[in-house]
This record gives C-alpha cells, structure tokens and sequence, in this order.
C-alpha cells in the first residue's frame, strides 16, 4: 500500500503547489496591473459569469479525482485478503502482545515472512492505542471492548518500527516495537522454533473447560446455537435483525450474550466478562472461527464425493 498512499499524496503536493503558486503570480499581477495610479480613476467591475463557472468547475473536478482516487486507496485498505495469515494483537499500557494463528506468542516483536498478506486482528485491554507502521503507511487505532482489523503485505525483508501513534498514558513513547520481515525459509525456521501449540487447538480447550460444549452441541438438541459453520454466515437474532457472525460478533457474544440474542434460544448462557483474559477471548474466537473452515471444508469434500461421476463407455461416450 505505501507506493498507492505515496503516489496520492504527492498529487496532493504538486495540486497544492500549482495552486499556490497561480494564486501569488495573480496576486503579483494584479498588484502591477491594477495599481494606484495619478489621474486614473478606479473602475467597477461587476463580475463575469464565465470566470465564476470556471474557478467553480475546475476546482470540483480536481477534488472528485483526489476523493475517487482516495476512496480506491482506503477501502483497498480496509479489506484484508481472504487468505491472509492472521495475527491477534493485545495492546495494553504500555507494551504490544501478538499472537500468530499458530501459536507463537511475541511482546513488541512481529516476524513476518516477505510476500505474505498478514491480517491484524487487534483490541486493548486498557485504553486506546494506534498501531502505526509508517514504512508500510498504515495505521489503525486500537479500542477497548471491540476489535479493529488492519492488513500488510511486506516487500523488502528487514527491521521497521512499530509505534503507538495515540496517546496513551505517561509512557506513551515507550509504547514502540519492530516488524521483522524475513525471508520464507528463515521465518518458517523461527516458525518452528518452539510453539504451544495452534492458537485454535487452546480455545478449544478452554470451550471445553468453560462448558461451552454442554450447550453448543453439534446436533439440535443443544441449549445454545450450534456454532460450527457459524462464522461468517448472516444470523438472525431474537429482535428481527440479521447480523454476521465476524470476530466482534463472536466477541460479543462471550463477554455479553444477552445483547445479540440468537431467535429461538432462550437467555441463559452467563456472561464471561471479567472471567476470561483478551488472549483467552482471542483463543476462543480463532477456535469457533476454525470448526467453522472445517465444516466449510468438510462440506465442499461431500459434494464432490457426491457428484455424479461420468464413465467412458467403450465407444467413446460418456455417461453419468
């Protein structure tokens, strides 16, 4: 993204500068033009419509260009790959907690591999934050009680600083950190360096410990949604709206489940708020989000396995 924001602010810069450079050769000119003069009266001008259409219309289309072309570069931002690497990010006073989808846990460190679209799925636990890469020209604020998303994809392997961009307390400009971008090979050697395991594989644990599984069964007979293939699929609740079940859905739904009641299911799952940590939340979230791509995946196998299959008869033809 830094070459589509680098390009759109130096057409700001060189639009700025043209237009202020006319605006002080005018001023110059008019100052020569129209100076005070012995014997020569001033004249009244009453205005020309002409001129006034277009110091209007030239200007308007100027500024629809710089809005479209900044529309293009913000929502190709704000939409992450389908298939990037995910990433949970835990800020907090004063210190950065990350979390790769399988396992590897880093604190004001984030290895990436060059290449890869990297997914940010960030929260506080405090106050708010704003993660801030300024080689890669992005920046997100990071909010307590909900999640923001920002994605990457690095180009150049090496080191590049990680701030805080929004103040957050008295050690505000402490709050910083790196971005190490390393080749595939050596960030599959840090990989496996040492893990405890895919981020899922701990939430399931903890929907089991927690006694989620007593009510989210996988069958109809659960007291609770059944949640596998949940993710990403609209849901209907209980008031007549429609929502989708994305990660600030599935959050909610842990820390508060009486706010977006599933139709047909009664109140009475307990709230988690306080009981459970960000990272145990991020846990439980990446597993819910994981049977979810299993039943994706799972389905996608049966309807091949259950695809008629054509047979070449021994004239050539074929038939189902």
């Amino acid at each position: 993204m830094a070459g589509r924001v680098d390009a759109l602010y130096i057409f700001l810069l060189i639009v700025c500068g043209m237009v202020t450079l006319l605006i002080f050769l005018c001023l110059a000119y008019f100052a020569a033009r129209f100076r005070h003069r012995p014997g020569v009266r001033a004249e009244q001008i009453e205005g020309s419509t002409a001129l006034e259409i277009t110091w209007s219309a030239i200007p308007f289309v100027i500024f629809m260009v710089i809005f479209a072309w900044g529309a293009v570069v913000y929502f190709k931002e704000r939409t992450p790959p389908a298939d990037a690497t995910e990433v949970y990010v835990v800020a907090k006073q004063w210190m950065w907690k990350l979390e790769h989808a399988e396992g590897q846990r880093e604190i004001n460190e984030l290895h990436v591999p060059v290449g890869r679209d990297v997914k940010l799925i960030m929260t506080s636990q405090d106050v708010i934050h704003s993660f801030y890469i300024p080689a890669f020209r992005i920046k997100q604020d990071v909010l307590p009680g909900r999640y923001t998303v920002e994605w990457f994809r690095a180009t150049k392997p090496g080191v590049y600083h990680l701030f805080c961009a929004e103040y957050c307390g008295t050690q505000h400009s402490g709050m910083v950190g790196s971005i190490i971008v390393q080749e595939p090979a050596q960030y599959e050697a840090w990989m496996n360096g040492g893990s405890t395991g895919p981020l899922s594989v701990s939430g399931e644990k903890m929907f089991a410990e927690l006694g989620c599984s007593t009510c989210h069964r996988n069958d109809a007979q659960g007291r609770g949604p059944n949640l596998k293939g949940v993710f990403g699929k609209p849901v209907q609740l209980e008031d007549g709206r429609t929502v989708t079940a994305d990660e600030n859905y599935l959050r909610e739904c842990i820390l508060d489940p009486g706010a977006k009641r599933v139709k047909g299911f009664q109140p009475i799952m307990p709230t988690f708020q306080g009981l459970v940590s960000e990272e145990q939340v991020n846990a439980l979230v990446a597993y819910i989000k994981s049977i979810s791509a299993a039943k994706t995946g799972d389905s996608a196998k049966t309807s091949a396995s259950a695809a008629p299959q054509a047979r070449v008869q021994p004239d050539g033809s074929q038939v189902q």
